[in-house]
Formats: structure tokens, C-alpha cells, sequence
């Protein structure tokens, strides 16, 4: 598959993941006032899952995969190390800028485009890395 492929369906996939995010943080903090910081947990898990579920079935459709849970636990954590780097970009906005604080999201959004190239490194080289599928 071409690569310009993959990287249209992975940025779909990241948009997808983006609105789970995204709207998950901010719901938890509007209406269930938690911390801006901590709701990025919950936030990240639900949307990761989302990724890995649409990358699994879209973007590296024509790959090799491992069965459903060894996949996506090796989904998270590789998609880790991205977070780190995402979470590190939107606390930094959060707590340089307070326009971030009353809409976290925006802080997602900054997050989640500092960490998009490693995030598509590690899909592409660590967890869907077979040439191709297998029946």
C-alpha cells in the first residue's frame, strides 16, 4: 500500500481519535469539573482505542495482525510514547495560557499535532509491520 495512503487514513484515524479526545476532556471538566490534567487519562485511553480499532481496520488493513487484545495492547504502548509527548505539549498550554484552561481541547489539539509523526512511525514500523494479512 502507498505510503500517501496510509497517511490519509491514519490523519482520518487521528481526527477520529481527536474528537474522543477532545470531547471527552471536555466534558469531564465542564460538567464533571475534574481536573483538566487528569481528565487526559481517561480521554487518551478511549481515543487510542478508537485509533487502534481504525488503523486496525482502515489504514493497515492489508497488514499482518496479531490477535485483537496483543495488538492493541501493543498499540498502547507505543502510542505511550506519543502521549508522553502529546500530554507533555498540552499541559504545557494549559498552564501557560488560559484560554487552554477554560477549553482543554484546544490543548489536545496542539498535543495531538506535536505527537502525530512519532505516533505514525510507531503504527507503521512496531505494530503493523507485516507486509501482509494473514487469514
Amino acid at each position: 500500500m502507498k505510503l500517501a495512503h496510509e497517511v490519509t487514513w491514519f490523519a482520518a484515524g487521528g481526527l477520529l481519535g481527536f474528537i474522543v479526545d477532545a470531547g471527552i476532556v471536555q466534558l469531564l471538566v465542564d460538567l464533571e469539573h475534574w481536573s483538566p490534567y487528569l481528565a487526559r487519562i481517561p480521554s487518551f485511553l478511549a481515543a487510542a482505542s478508537v485509533t487502534w480499532w481504525w488503523n486496525r481496520s482502515f489504514t493497515f488493513a492489508h497488514r499482518r495482525h496479531l490477535p485483537g487484545g496483543q495488538e492493541w495492547l501493543r498499540w498502547i504502548l507505543v502510542m505511550s510514547a506519543g502521549a508522553v509527548l502529546n500530554y507533555g505539549t498540552y499541559a504545557l498550554t494549559v498552564a501557560l495560557f488560559l484560554t487552554v484552561r477554560h477549553w482543554p481541547a484546544l490543548g489536545v489539539a496542539a498535543g495531538s499535532l506535536v505527537a502525530a509523526m512519532l505516533n505514525f512511525s510507531g503504527a507503521r514500523t512496531v505494530v503493523f509491520k507485516a507486509s501482509r494479512k494473514t487469514s
